[in-house]
């Protein structure tokens, strides 16, 4: 077990305080929605794809995943690539969430995990004026992406802390899931607002008016 894993904080009694946070990056420490929106609505008109459905439907888990599903194979590369790079240069663009920053700065060791890569997590903390932690977790360095417990799993480890001894915080249902299954107690910030509409299903954008495709295979309630 690692330094921060051995770490401990003091609570009034009765108060369960967690050894480590395991955060979500968009949409819990920063706002990204506007910057996400430009790139996967380029995407969509590149596509002949529904854009608002598009957006919807890749959110919460890794663009390769998104795109494997809509781009026929020998496309996917230089899609993905041009996403990446269409966010990336947007980054700046970001809002941090009030709080964020003094999170990340806390005596509670943390972990970022998110379903985007590590140039994009980079660069979107550092647009929102934020420094990236030592423990990032990101697309790149997972096989399976949310809502797989696989992402929350590894950031536990190395923090060097119990999956059970962490508090998740996440504000999508895949990321719910994700940290469900990975045995984490969940959280959510006073800024995020219930989540409406669609939950774990979501529209196929190629056909937004007549079916739906689970994009989260088993996703139940995680409330």
């Amino acid at each position: 077990m690692s330094e921060a894993g051995q770490e401990q904080t003091t609570a009034p009694a009765g108060i369960w305080t967690p050894a480590a946070i395991l955060a979500d990056l968009d949409g819990t420490l920063v706002d990204s929605v506007a910057s996400s929106e430009r790139a996967w609505g380029a995407f969509a008109r590149r596509r002949g794809l529904d854009e608002e459905e598009t957006h919807r439907f890749a959110m919460g888990r890794p663009t390769r995943e998104t795109v494997a599903l809509l781009v026929p194979e020998g496309e996917r590369d230089a899609e993905q690539g041009q996403i990446d790079r269409d966010e990336v240069d947007d980054a700046d663009s970001v809002i941090v969430y009030p709080g964020a920053a003094e999170l990340l700065a806390g005596p509670i060791p943390i972990a970022v995990v998110t379903s985007g890569s590590t140039a994009l997590a980079t660069a979107r903390l550092r647009g929102a004026g934020l420094e990236p932690p030592a423990v990032l977790i990101t697309a790149d360095r997972v096989t399976r992406g949310k809502p797989d417990p696989e992402p929350f799993l590894l950031g536990a480890r190395e923090i060097g802390v119990d999956p059970a001894r962490c508090l998740a915080l996440e504000d999508a249902p895949s990321g719910i899931e994700s940290a469900r299954r990975g045995r984490h107690p969940r959280g959510r910030l006073p800024h995020l607002p219930p989540r409406r509409g669609t939950g774990g299903r979501r529209r196929d954008p190629r056909h937004p008016r007549r079916s739906r495709i689970s994009a989260t295979p088993g996703l139940r309630d995680a409330r």
